[in-house]
């Protein structure tokens, strides 16, 4: 059969199943198994069209929801973020890249503006701040900011900071994408001119040692928030297929998943900064350690984990 034809008759069946989800167990698994058949044909005729990609994206849906629908209720806390979360992942890899390319945008304005303007940095992070920063570099302990205050009263404040400014960046989104662009823009800019201050200094190398034993970490869940923020609005702005209302409710549901997912990873971003970035004498492979599992980990499980699962599903 020609792939159009074969389209053809099954477009109101697939548009039923995706358009009007079910929670009847038994209806689930027969609309599965009408998936799986669908999609083998597929993938014996059409092995690298875009009909076979799509079935495949369903049948991983039913799957999941069938999945869900199972008694083993006690897993669901481990399932959600070794399975759910990474298909998430996998499924808006899309938004995910967009929300980091925009980023390092952002990031390489800052540093421009920066280098161009000796004013910028004072402008964005505030006299007070680069007044103290100065003053510490004059001491020969130029992070010595984050050797002030109480670790554990530290801890709290930058996680319940860092979870602000990412649900804030993630809400936002609902704004047709432009407010989360905006987040990304406020913090990417903010990063690019605090890194070229210290490298105008003579202190970048330094620097990427002691700020991004957190900052690894604490970045990568901003950007991730960007992208549910951009999942949130697109799913309003291109409905597809979908009525507009549920794109928008199933694209709200995936992005605060994922908004709700990056907690743990901001919650470990800072008690690093709480408790380990203030110590800026460390030995040099300590850092070097920290840095590189924090983005092996984001590289893992943000891409390389999602995919290697994603293959596995039906």
């Amino acid at each position: 059969m020609r792939e159009p034809l074969f389209v053809k008759q099954n477009t109101a069946k697939w548009r039923d199943f995706e358009q009007s989800p079910t929670d009847d167990p038994d209806e689930q698994a027969d609309r599965f198994i009408q998936i799986t058949d669908d999609l083998a044909y597929a993938k014996t005729f059409y092995p690298k069209s875009k009909t076979t990609a799509y079935l495949n994206g369903l049948a991983a849906g039913l799957h999941q929801a069938i999945y869900k629908n199972k008694s083993e209720k006690s897993n669901r806390f481990l399932t959600f973020w070794k399975y759910e979360l990474p298909l998430l992942f996998k499924k808006h890899q899309k938004q995910l890249l967009y929300s980091f390319l925009f980023f390092i945008v952002f990031c390489l304005i800052g540093v421009v503006s920066a280098k161009y303007d000796e004013s910028f940095v004072r402008l964005i992070m505030g006299d007070q701040y680069i007044d103290m920063t100065n003053a510490n570099i004059a001491k020969g302990d130029p992070f010595g900011v984050y050797k002030s205050g109480n670790e554990l009263e530290m801890f709290f404040g930058i996680a319940t900071n860092n979870i602000y400014v990412s649900l804030v960046t993630f809400v936002s989104g609902i704004i047709f994408s432009v407010g989360t662009v905006f987040f990304l823009f406020r913090n990417g800019i903010m990063l690019g001119s605090f890194q070229y201050y210290f490298f105008s200094k003579g202190l970048g190398a330094q620097s990427i040692l002691v700020i991004w034993i957190h900052g690894t970490l604490e970045i990568s869940s901003i950007i991730i928030a960007g992208a549910a923020g951009l999942i949130l609005g697109n799913s309003f702005l291109f409905p597809k297929t979908f009525k507009r209302f549920e794109s928008l409710k199933s694209g709200a549901k995936d992005a605060m998943k994922i908004a709700i997912g990056i907690i743990p990873i901001l919650i470990v971003a800072a008690f690093f900064e709480g408790f380990v970035t203030r110590h800026t004498e460390m030995p040099l492979w300590l850092s070097i350690s920290i840095l590189s599992i924090s983005l092996a980990f984001i590289v893992w499980y943000v891409i390389i984990y999602p995919n290697k699962i994603y293959k596995t599903k039906p």
